[in-house]
């Protein structure tokens, strides 16, 4: 998989539980593409950020069905992961959030 590693990475999940990972264990969560394996989005966000990942941890987050009345729908299926950084290193972007 030779994509862009803005292509990977999708977006950078923002909540509580995340800004606790942050807090306590330095790490943080991603959107990531589906087919992305752990390699990639490794060398991804260590080209993107500029820092040393420790480990990657992988999820697929399963869409779920929404009623808009007697209409009914599904949302998309997605990845996350989230990802340790080694000790020290600090992606400083997401910091002030």
């Amino acid at each position: 998989m030779s994509k862009d590693p803005r292509q990977i990475i999708k977006l950078h999940k923002n909540t509580e539980r995340s800004t606790l990972l942050r807090q306590l264990n330095n790490e943080y969560v991603f959107e990531v593409d589906k087919k992305a394996n752990k390699h990639v989005i490794k060398k991804a966000v260590e080209s993107l950020f500029k820092v040393k990942v420790e480990t990657v941890r992988t999820m697929v987050m399963p869409g779920k069905t929404r009623r808009m009345g007697r209409n009914e729908g599904k949302t998309p299926t997605r990845k996350k992961a989230i990802v340790r950084l080694k000790k020290g290193e600090v992606i400083s972007m997401f910091e002030n959030i």
